[in-house]
Protein backbone atom coordinates (compact mmCIF):
# COMPACT_ATOMS: atom_id res chain seq x y z
CA UNK A 1 0.00 0.00 0.00
CA UNK A 2 1.38 3.36 -1.05
CA UNK A 3 0.02 6.10 1.50
CA UNK A 4 2.08 7.84 2.66
CA UNK A 5 5.00 7.63 -0.03
CA UNK A 6 3.18 8.19 -3.23
CA UNK A 7 2.95 11.40 -6.01
CA UNK A 8 -0.09 12.57 -7.55
CA UNK A 9 0.78 14.33 -10.79
CA UNK A 10 -2.36 16.51 -10.72
CA UNK A 11 -3.69 19.38 -8.58
CA UNK A 12 -6.59 22.04 -8.99
CA UNK A 13 -5.49 25.31 -9.77
CA UNK A 14 -6.53 29.02 -9.59
CA UNK A 15 -6.51 31.20 -12.17
CA UNK A 16 -3.44 33.19 -13.18
CA UNK A 17 -5.63 36.24 -12.84
CA UNK A 18 -6.37 35.55 -9.29
CA UNK A 19 -2.89 34.77 -8.56
CA UNK A 20 -2.29 38.34 -10.31
CA UNK A 21 -4.71 39.77 -7.87
CA UNK A 22 -3.30 38.48 -4.97
CA UNK A 23 0.12 39.50 -6.15
CA UNK A 24 -0.68 43.13 -5.10
CA UNK A 25 -2.02 43.09 -1.39
CA UNK A 26 -0.04 42.72 1.77
CA UNK A 27 0.03 39.17 3.65
CA UNK A 28 -0.82 41.14 6.52
CA UNK A 29 -3.73 42.35 5.05
CA UNK A 30 -5.20 38.74 3.55
CA UNK A 31 -4.64 37.58 6.52
CA UNK A 32 -6.85 40.01 8.65
CA UNK A 33 -9.46 38.80 6.04
CA UNK A 34 -9.16 35.17 7.26
CA UNK A 35 -9.73 35.91 10.80
CA UNK A 36 -5.92 36.21 11.66
CA UNK A 37 -5.35 32.16 11.52
CA UNK A 38 -3.59 31.46 8.17
CA UNK A 39 -0.12 32.74 8.61
CA UNK A 40 2.65 30.42 8.87
CA UNK A 41 5.10 30.32 11.99
CA UNK A 42 7.07 33.16 12.34
CA UNK A 43 10.02 31.24 12.52
CA UNK A 44 9.46 30.60 8.33
CA UNK A 45 10.92 34.10 7.09
CA UNK A 46 12.38 35.61 4.30
CA UNK A 47 16.22 34.20 3.16
CA UNK A 48 15.92 35.97 -0.31
CA UNK A 49 16.01 39.16 -1.83
CA UNK A 50 13.07 39.48 -4.02
CA UNK A 51 11.76 42.11 -6.12
CA UNK A 52 7.95 41.41 -5.98
CA UNK A 53 5.52 39.53 -3.48
CA UNK A 54 5.56 35.81 -3.70
CA UNK A 55 2.29 34.76 -4.74
CA UNK A 56 1.47 30.97 -6.89
CA UNK A 57 -0.16 27.96 -6.39
CA UNK A 58 1.13 25.37 -3.44
CA UNK A 59 2.67 21.94 -4.72
CA UNK A 60 2.99 20.17 -1.36
CA UNK A 61 5.44 17.96 -0.33
CA UNK A 62 5.49 16.11 2.73
CA UNK A 63 8.98 14.63 3.66
CA UNK A 64 10.90 13.47 6.32
CA UNK A 65 12.71 15.70 8.70
CA UNK A 66 15.87 16.36 6.98
CA UNK A 67 15.53 14.64 3.72
CA UNK A 68 15.13 16.40 0.72
CA UNK A 69 14.32 13.33 -2.14
CA UNK A 70 10.76 14.00 -2.71
CA UNK A 71 11.67 17.70 -2.87
CA UNK A 72 13.86 17.00 -5.79
CA UNK A 73 10.77 15.37 -7.42
CA UNK A 74 8.60 18.03 -6.52
CA UNK A 75 11.41 20.53 -8.79
CA UNK A 76 11.20 18.10 -11.88
CA UNK A 77 7.54 18.59 -11.59
CA UNK A 78 6.76 22.28 -11.16
CA UNK A 79 5.86 24.69 -13.80
CA UNK A 80 6.12 28.59 -14.06
CA UNK A 81 4.66 30.38 -10.84
CA UNK A 82 4.23 27.48 -8.59
CA UNK A 83 5.29 27.54 -5.01
CA UNK A 84 6.75 24.57 -3.91
CA UNK A 85 5.97 24.24 0.27
CA UNK A 86 7.88 21.55 1.98
CA UNK A 87 6.81 20.05 5.15
CA UNK A 88 9.63 18.26 7.30
CA UNK A 89 7.62 18.53 11.49
CA UNK A 90 10.01 21.00 11.60
CA UNK A 91 13.22 19.34 11.47
CA UNK A 92 16.09 21.06 12.61
CA UNK A 93 19.28 19.08 11.70
CA UNK A 94 19.47 19.21 8.29
CA UNK A 95 19.24 21.80 5.39
CA UNK A 96 16.77 20.44 2.95
CA UNK A 97 17.82 23.01 0.01
CA UNK A 98 21.08 25.06 -1.20
CA UNK A 99 22.32 27.35 -4.05
CA UNK A 100 22.02 24.93 -6.73
CA UNK A 101 17.75 23.95 -6.06
CA UNK A 102 17.09 27.69 -5.64
CA UNK A 103 18.98 28.36 -9.06
CA UNK A 104 17.65 26.12 -10.55
CA UNK A 105 13.90 27.15 -9.16
CA UNK A 106 14.59 30.35 -10.78
CA UNK A 107 15.74 29.01 -13.92
CA UNK A 108 11.99 27.67 -13.99
CA UNK A 109 10.56 30.60 -13.12
CA UNK A 110 8.96 29.63 -9.62
CA UNK A 111 7.13 31.79 -7.44
CA UNK A 112 8.95 30.80 -4.73
CA UNK A 113 9.90 28.01 -2.30
CA UNK A 114 8.80 27.62 1.42
CA UNK A 115 10.55 24.85 3.90
CA UNK A 116 9.54 24.27 7.50
CA UNK A 117 13.22 23.79 7.71
CA UNK A 118 16.92 25.21 7.11
CA UNK A 119 18.65 25.69 4.11
CA UNK A 120 22.46 26.41 3.80
CA UNK A 121 24.56 28.60 0.98
CA UNK A 122 22.71 31.73 2.14
CA UNK A 123 25.52 33.93 1.17
CA UNK A 124 24.16 32.95 -2.40
CA UNK A 125 20.61 32.59 -2.15
CA UNK A 126 20.43 35.83 0.01
CA UNK A 127 21.15 37.99 -3.10
CA UNK A 128 18.52 35.98 -5.36
CA UNK A 129 15.66 37.47 -6.25
CA UNK A 130 13.53 34.39 -6.34
CA UNK A 131 11.50 34.21 -2.75
CA UNK A 132 13.09 31.32 -0.32
CA UNK A 133 11.16 31.31 3.07
CA UNK A 134 13.11 28.69 5.80
CA UNK A 135 13.52 28.13 9.24
CA UNK A 136 17.30 29.37 9.37
CA UNK A 137 20.57 28.03 7.88
CA UNK A 138 22.90 25.03 8.45
CA UNK A 139 25.80 23.71 6.64
CA UNK A 140 24.45 20.18 7.49
CA UNK A 141 23.18 18.91 3.79
CA UNK A 142 19.91 16.81 3.48
CA UNK A 143 19.38 12.87 3.49
CA UNK A 144 17.94 11.65 0.09
CA UNK A 145 15.39 8.60 0.71
CA UNK A 146 11.64 7.77 1.08
CA UNK A 147 9.04 7.66 2.18
CA UNK A 148 7.40 11.15 1.32
CA UNK A 149 4.27 12.47 -0.72
CA UNK A 150 3.54 14.97 -3.16
CA UNK A 151 0.59 17.14 -4.03
CA UNK A 152 -1.24 15.96 -1.02
CA UNK A 153 -2.88 18.29 2.21
CA UNK A 154 0.27 18.84 4.27
CA UNK A 155 0.71 20.77 7.60
CA UNK A 156 3.39 23.72 7.60
CA UNK A 157 4.43 26.18 9.59
CA UNK A 158 1.47 25.58 11.64
CA UNK A 159 -1.06 25.93 8.27
CA UNK A 160 -3.14 23.20 6.74
CA UNK A 161 -2.00 23.65 3.21
CA UNK A 162 -3.55 21.58 0.26
CA UNK A 163 -2.15 21.25 -3.38
CA UNK A 164 -3.25 24.39 -5.40
CA UNK A 165 -4.03 26.74 -2.60
CA UNK A 166 -2.75 30.10 -2.96
CA UNK A 167 0.74 31.32 -1.11
CA UNK A 168 1.43 34.93 -0.30
CA UNK A 169 4.80 35.95 1.23
CA UNK A 170 6.57 38.89 2.00
CA UNK A 171 9.03 40.16 4.33
CA UNK A 172 5.75 39.70 7.25
CA UNK A 173 5.96 36.26 6.44
CA UNK A 174 3.49 33.70 4.62
CA UNK A 175 0.04 33.50 4.30
CA UNK A 176 -2.23 30.40 2.83
CA UNK A 177 -5.39 31.14 1.09
CA UNK A 178 -7.97 27.76 0.29
CA UNK A 179 -8.30 27.61 -3.13
CA UNK A 180 -12.22 27.63 -2.53
CA UNK A 181 -12.08 30.71 -0.53
CA UNK A 182 -9.84 32.80 -2.78
CA UNK A 183 -12.36 35.12 -4.80
CA UNK A 184 -14.62 35.80 -1.26
CA UNK A 185 -10.60 36.24 0.35
CA UNK A 186 -9.52 38.28 -2.87
CA UNK A 187 -13.13 41.02 -2.55
CA UNK A 188 -12.80 41.20 0.94
CA UNK A 189 -8.90 41.79 1.16
CA UNK A 190 -9.46 44.12 -2.05
CA UNK A 191 -11.53 46.59 0.42
CA UNK A 192 -9.92 46.24 3.45
CA UNK A 193 -6.63 47.53 1.68
CA UNK A 194 -8.12 50.67 1.00
CA UNK A 195 -9.50 51.21 4.41
CA UNK A 196 -6.03 50.14 5.50
CA UNK A 197 -4.13 52.46 3.83
CA UNK A 198 -6.84 55.39 4.68
CA UNK A 199 -6.15 54.03 8.29
CA UNK A 200 -2.45 54.77 7.51
CA UNK A 201 -2.56 58.45 5.90
CA UNK A 202 -4.58 59.46 9.31
CA UNK A 203 -2.11 57.75 11.68
CA UNK A 204 0.52 59.13 10.13
CA UNK A 205 -1.30 62.83 9.91
CA UNK A 206 -2.63 62.83 13.80
CA UNK A 207 -6.35 62.30 12.75
CA UNK A 208 -6.77 58.20 13.67
CA UNK A 209 -9.57 57.44 15.54
CA UNK A 210 -9.07 55.96 18.90
CA UNK A 211 -12.27 56.15 20.55
CA UNK A 212 -13.16 52.42 19.55
CA UNK A 213 -10.21 51.56 22.67
CA UNK A 214 -12.07 52.97 25.57
CA UNK A 215 -15.50 51.94 23.89
CA UNK A 216 -14.24 47.93 23.56
CA UNK A 217 -13.00 48.35 27.26
CA UNK A 218 -16.01 49.65 28.36
CA UNK A 219 -17.68 46.96 26.83
CA UNK A 220 -15.43 44.15 28.29
CA UNK A 221 -16.21 45.20 31.86
CA UNK A 222 -12.43 47.04 32.51
CA UNK A 223 -12.62 49.43 35.25
CA UNK A 224 -10.52 52.90 34.57
CA UNK A 225 -9.44 54.26 37.73
CA UNK A 226 -8.46 57.46 38.35
CA UNK A 227 -6.05 57.43 40.65
CA UNK A 228 -2.66 54.92 41.91
CA UNK A 229 -2.10 51.41 42.53
CA UNK A 230 -1.37 50.98 46.02
CA UNK A 231 0.82 48.19 47.13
Amino acid sequence: MSVGNRVYLKRDLPSKELIQAFRKIPAAVIGDCMGRNCALHCSIRLMSKPVKNMCGPALTVQSRGGDNLFFHKALDMAQEGDVIVMATSFCDTNSVAGENIAANATFKKLGGLVFDAPIRDIKGISKMELPVYATGTTPGGPHKSAPGEINVPISCGSCFIYPGDIIVGDMDGVVVVPLGDAEAVLEAAQKYYVADMHSQEEAAAGSWNREWIDRDLKAAGVEIIDGCCRR
